[in-house]
């Protein structure tokens, strides 16, 4: 049966159809209701986007906040170290004293250095015991990395990151996510596997095949094969399925050792760590500056939404490119969907996870930065159209709208609350508990629709409402009048009149929240690259880049109010939508025959 026969699939391409519908319409065949429906969207949104600045300068202040806990932390260990190897050079050096001094000296020299190296050393340790030291690893935790015709150097820098963490070789699993579409996979795959299976407690790599019955090419399907396949290799290497915690990444996320800290310190405070997902902000400054500025505006407001929805309340919202989950909890809810509605793996899973345990997943933010690659190609026009192609691929995400409906307003049936399933082929326990809230349900609903239909309306009316309207009801010249002034409501009614007043007012109003956006955003950018990530003054953001600003408008338009309209409308079609994967350049230091270095750029195939 065509998935049409469902009410909730009409919602995506309706609400942009209308909205475009009842920009000339409505100021035509009903203005009052017309100005009524404006006033009450134009509202609404400004309440809305006032209400994600709160929340993406608190999750701001929280970011900076755990950096700062972290580089304190490091300091002191730093110091504690030098400590002891002053101690053991002062020890040394009293050791020599003693052997050329009078005894009665010797030991009023000895007491007089053990008081102040005690003194010393027990104000370091007092200092080091405030802080919120971590604890070592007790999860496995096991990366899955997607890939595609990925260019090795960009994927050896990934992997090369967390290699490079205190723990990797004892508590890090890798699962190379292969297609076998890709040529020579398996030599790719195995190249890799020789250069860092000795550098992680577990390397594997996974080849997910085509044409697969039911299966829709894309993330969605490469994880969800990845993951299956990796979790069984790891419990027949004697792994234990409570201590794995599956991290979905990107083969471009920088993923630094604090994340998987941040993530251990926020599962051994749960209540039950098997019920959270844990989601990061991500960030944009690998090669930021090597991409147009309509480019880089996209991804500095993508970022700041992203990390705006991790301060909601209640511990409802959606993670974005990378995030953690256990092993049990994947398993539970039967890994990830692999048909073409969950092209957006990410919110999909939360959504899936959300649903089938009856509401009791929760997102639990990890306020660390992953540090991502901007979509880069060569050409300045090849590049707006490489971020085109993947804002039309993010935006087919909309197929969670109509999810989202139908599970929140079908009754579930399930076991009674408390009951204990006991699934002996997985050696899972699971708890069922009653059905999900009416009052996440419909935060939930509203989540979703916000994250999809405000891109596919605002656009078009933020832009042209008011001015289309103006023009309709006022025109220029007489001969143009299409509305009788004896039946436009703002001529006749001092109250619709006040009504369009405000209107306009707040369309003036409209822009000043994404202004304090890009200011909370621009200060910490400059934080995160100077406290987390290390980067000099000079290659990070600068006064300069604020004209990148200037360019809003058109990218707003085209990444987000022209992909996400074309995505919903497309939902009236049944043909599945091409999974096109966005080319990256990477710069790769390569060592020549006469032994110099120089740097190769490599790119992914689209």
């Amino acid at each position: 049966m065509s998935r049409l026969y469902s009410p909730s699939e009409w919602v995506a391409p309706l609400v942009p159809l209308l909205s475009l519908l009842i920009l000339p319409l409505g100021p035509l065949l009903f203005p009052r209701s017309y100005l009524f429906l404006l006033f009450t969207y134009f509202t609404v949104f400004l309440y809305t986007q006032v209400n994600h600045v709160c929340k993406f300068y608190m999750t701001s202040c929280k970011i900076r906040a755990t950096i700062a806990k972290w580089n304190q932390r490091i300091r002191a260990t730093v110091v504690d170290q030098q400590l002891e190897e002053h101690l053991q050079i002062q020890q040394q050096t009293c050791a020599t004293s003693r052997q050329n001094s009078p005894s009665i000296t010797r030991e009023r020299n000895s007491n007089n250095n053990s008081n102040n190296d005690t003194d010393d050393r027990i104000q370091i340790l007092d200092e080091i015991e405030q802080l919120q030291f971590y604890d070592d690893p007790a999860y496995i935790h096991t990366f899955i990395i997607p890939n595609y015709c990925e260019p090795d150097g960009l994927l050896k820098d990934t992997i090369e990151r967390m290699a490079n963490h205190r723990n990797a070789k004892s508590h890090y699993a890798i699962i190379m996510a292969m297609e076998q579409s890709e040529s020579e996979w398996e030599a790719k795959g195995q190249r890799f596997a020789s250069i860092f299976t000795d550098r992680f407690a577990h390397f594997i790599v996974t080849g997910h095949p085509q044409n697969i019955p039911g299966e829709s090419r894309g993330k969605g399907s490469n994880v969800s094969y990845g993951a299956r396949h990796g979790c069984a290799e790891l419990l027949r290497r004697g792994v234990d399925r409570r201590q794995v915690i599956l991290t979905v990444t990107d083969s471009d996320s920088a993923i630094p050792e604090l994340y998987v800290r941040e993530v251990e310190d926020r599962l051994h405070r749960a209540d039950d760590p098997h019920y959270l997902l844990l989601a990061p902000p991500i960030f944009f400054s690998r090669n930021c500056y090597q991409v147009p500025a309509a480019v880089r505006v996209t991804d500095i407001t993508w970022s700041a939404m992203v990390m705006s929805n991790l301060s909601n309340s209640g511990g409802l919202s959606f993670p974005c490119s990378t995030y953690s989950l256990s092993m049990m909890l994947a398993e539970r809810v039967g890994y990830w969907d692999t048909d073409a509605d969950a092209v957006g793996e990410d919110m999909h899973m939360w959504l899936k996870c959300f649903f089938k345990t009856n509401g009791q997943v929760r997102t639990a933010p990890i306020y660390v930065p992953i540090n991502l690659t901007n979509v880069q190609t060569e050409g300045y026009l090849s590049n707006v159209s490489a971020r085109y192609v993947q804002a039309k691929r993010h935006y087919n995400g909309v197929a969670d709208v109509a999810y989202t409906l139908k599970n929140a307003f079908t009754r579930r049936r399930g076991a009674p609350k408390g009951s204990l399933l006991d699934d002996a082929s997985s050696g899972l326990a699971m708890v069922a508990s009653s059905s999900v809230s009416w009052m996440d349900k419909m935060t939930v609903c509203f989540l979703i629709l916000e994250a999809h239909m405000i891109p596919a309306t605002s656009g078009w009316l933020m832009f042209a409402a008011v001015p289309l309207m103006q023009f309709l009801l006022f025109p220029p010249l007489s001969a143009l009048a299409l509305v009788d002034p004896s039946q436009n409501p703002i001529l006749t009614s001092d109250f619709y009149a006040q009504l369009w007043n405000m209107v306009k007012i707040i369309t003036v109003l409209l822009p000043f929240p994404l202004f304090g956006t890009l200011a909370v955003y621009e200060q910490l950018h400059r934080s995160i690259d100077r406290d987390f990530l290390l980067k000099p003054k000079s290659e990070s953001r600068q006064w300069k880049h604020l004209l990148d600003y200037a360019t809003l408008p058109v990218a707003a338009w085209l990444f987000m109010t022209l992909p996400s309209t074309l995505a919903c409308v497309k939902r009236l079609s049944l043909a599945e939508q091409q999974y096109i994967v966005s080319e990256k350049l990477f710069q790769d230091s390569v060592m020549d025959k006469d032994g110099d270095r120089y740097e190769m750029t490599t790119k992914s195939a689209t």
